[in-house]
């Protein structure tokens, strides 16, 4: 099933399993790290370029959201950028940030809002989420994840995931980070991989830069292949932990090659989109889960 990705300049095919699967979160790094006319000009490069197919939104904080108009007014893409709205300065500040998107159609086209929730996220909280949000746009909602050593912490973490799935908002995990903190353990994806997929919801991640699980260094990065094949057994009553343990990428993808159309739609409705800077698209590629 390994393969190695073959010359030429065309675009890479990619399947319905990864179509738009990666959004691109470069803006949400250090600003002296990651210039906002660097940031898109590789967006706009990588929507276009070899695996253009797997490209999904552009996540912006809503901080950085002036300047980002600015430069794609300079750069004039040949369509709107979807655009995924992360909130950085409360959530009084999503009805200007929305009405600066919608009046520049040409330039953006947003499809989610996303931000983190209080530690005590309840029901009132979250139905005014929802009133900032209009009805065609995705409500994204983080519960914070607790310290490793906290079980009870991990309970209502996980009871919050579910309340946010119950509201109709999609949950978010972070998979990484720049601290060590940032990757939760296998044990913490299994059990939100679990809860997810009893509620029926989508989610997203951020922070999911691998393509397939990676150890070393004293610490974990969590793959994307992984946690697909993890929710594919989720719905199906497989090992979720194992899934997301391995760093067998051959094994995976082959696992992945024998799923049905069904699973491929039920797995991407329930995992819909994963931040990472840049895409994976070499590696998938290398793996042969996309072809020419």
């Amino acid at each position: 099933m390994t393969t190695q990705p073959t010359a030429g300049t065309g675009p890479w095919s990619v399947p319905p399993l990864f179509a738009g699967l990666v959004d691109d979160t470069g803006l949400l790094g250090p600003r002296e790290g990651s210039p906002v006319e660097q940031v898109v000009a590789r967006y706009l490069a990588a929507r276009d370029g070899a695996f253009s197919g797997l490209v999904g939104q552009l996540v912006c904080p809503v901080s950085r959201l002036p300047a980002l108009v600015k430069e794609l007014a300079r750069a004039a893409p040949a369509r709107p950028v979807d655009l995924s709205i992360v909130v950085d300065t409360g959530l009084g500040a999503v009805p200007k940030a929305l009405s600066t998107v919608l009046s520049r159609p040409a330039l953006l086209a947003p499809r989610t809002v996303e931000t983190a929730a209080p530690p005590d996220v309840d029901a009132v909280w979250l139905d005014r989420v929802a009133e900032f949000v209009p009805e065609d746009v995705v409500a994204v909602v983080e519960p914070r994840r607790p310290a490793p050593d906290d079980p009870a912490g991990t309970d209502a973490w996980l009871d919050a995931v579910r309340r946010v799935a119950d509201q109709g908002c999609a949950p978010r995990l972070r998979c990484g980070g720049p601290r060590p903190t940032d990757a939760p353990s296998t044990a913490d994806v299994e059990r939100f991989v679990r809860v997810v997929a009893g509620t029926g919801r989508g989610f997203t991640t951020l922070g999911l830069h691998e393509a397939v699980r990676v150890e070393g260094g004293g610490g974990r990065r969590h793959g994307i292949v992984n946690l697909l094949v993890a929710v594919a057994r989720a719905l199906g009553g497989g090992d979720v932990a194992g899934a997301l343990r391995s760093t067998d990428g051959a094994a995976l993808a082959a696992e992945i090659g024998d799923w049905s159309e069904r699973a491929v739609s039920g797995v991407r409705g329930l995992l819909s989109r994963c931040g990472a800077d840049p895409a994976p698209g070499t590696a998938l590629a290398g793996l042969g889960l996309l072809s020419r």
